[in-house]
């Protein structure tokens, strides 16, 4: 599972560079300021979860068992909500399209719970792999 997250986080990274790119040289004299904002922000949020992913990728090759797999799904399907509703709304004008932004913000927070529940349970499996006297 952790090679799917390293191919997902590298696509949703390009993807990112790609839309940041466009948005700065494509974009910024078609949009209004207010729509060119929305679409800066999910090119951000986008760039930060595809990081997110990477370091899922790497954390679920290392603890397989602590649960990284569902942090990885939820900052996923949070990129596809939150940035791809931001892309959409700036492109079409279609306000009605924020309203799913924050479907996508509560999948990402979620993702950070799960993180935080993994990152405990793989400090525990780590303190339980340690052997008496071993540095």
């Amino acid at each position: 599972m952790h090679t799917k997250f390293l191919l997902l986080g590298a696509i949703s990274a390009f993807i990112g560079v790609a839309a940041g790119a466009f948005g700065a040289h494509g974009l910024e004299d078609r949009l209004s300021a207010d729509l060119l904002a929305v679409y800066e922000t999910g090119v951000r949020y986008e760039l930060f979860h595809a990081v997110a992913l990477l370091f899922v990728g790497l954390a679920a090759e290392r603890w397989p068992a602590a649960g990284w797999g569902r942090t990885g799904w939820m900052f996923l399907v949070g990129t596809v909500l939150f940035s791809g509703s931001l892309y959409a709304l700036a492109l079409t004008g279609e306000r009605w399209l924020g309203a799913v932004t924050p479907l996508g913000g509560v999948c990402f927070l979620a993702g950070w719970i799960f993180a935080a529940t993994a990152s405990l349970r793989s400090v525990s499996s780590d303190a339980g792999e340690a052997s008496p006297g071993a540095d």
